[in-house]
Order: structure tokens, then sequence, then C-alpha cells
């Protein structure tokens, strides 16, 4: 029976934990924004490349793309293709 109540009275002081957090949390302004949550569901989420599973998928055009481009700065350029 001593362990019902030592098991109430825990269970008593965690609730009292969480009311305190909540408390403080409203007092704080925590949960004043009501505005947002009305339009959000008019903005556009971001696109993502990814795969079913999380996985992200390569762009291989941008991948080409900076092949190239690192190409030409380690490629020494000649003074007639200059003009």
């Amino acid at each position: 029976m001593s362990v019902v109540i030592v098991l109430l009275g825990f269970s008593l002081l965690i609730a009292c934990g969480f009311l305190i957090a909540y408390l403080w949390a409203v007092k704080n302004g925590q949960f004043d924004d009501k505005y947002t949550p009305s339009i959000r569901i008019l903005f556009e989420d971001k696109k993502t490349n990814s795969a079913p599973g999380g996985f992200q998928r390569r762009d291989r055009t941008s991948l080409a793309n900076r092949r190239k481009s690192v190409k030409d700065e380690i490629s020494p350029k000649k003074a007639d293709e200059s003009c």
C-alpha cells in the first residue's frame, strides 16, 4: 500500500511540473501567434529533390555544369583566345 502512496505523490509532482511549464509558456507568449496558422495553407512548400525514403537525388545537370566550370578554371587560357 505504501508503494501506491509513493507513486501517487510522484505522479502529482510530475503533473505540477507540467502545469508550471505550461503556465510559463503562456506567460512568455509561446501561443500568441493566431494569424500564421490560418494562412499557412496559402504559401507553397519548398520543393525538395528527394527520392522515396528521404534519400537525396543527385542533380546530374548541375553536377555536369560544376565539372565544366572547374575544368574552365583549371585549364590555362591562351592570349589569342581572349580576342
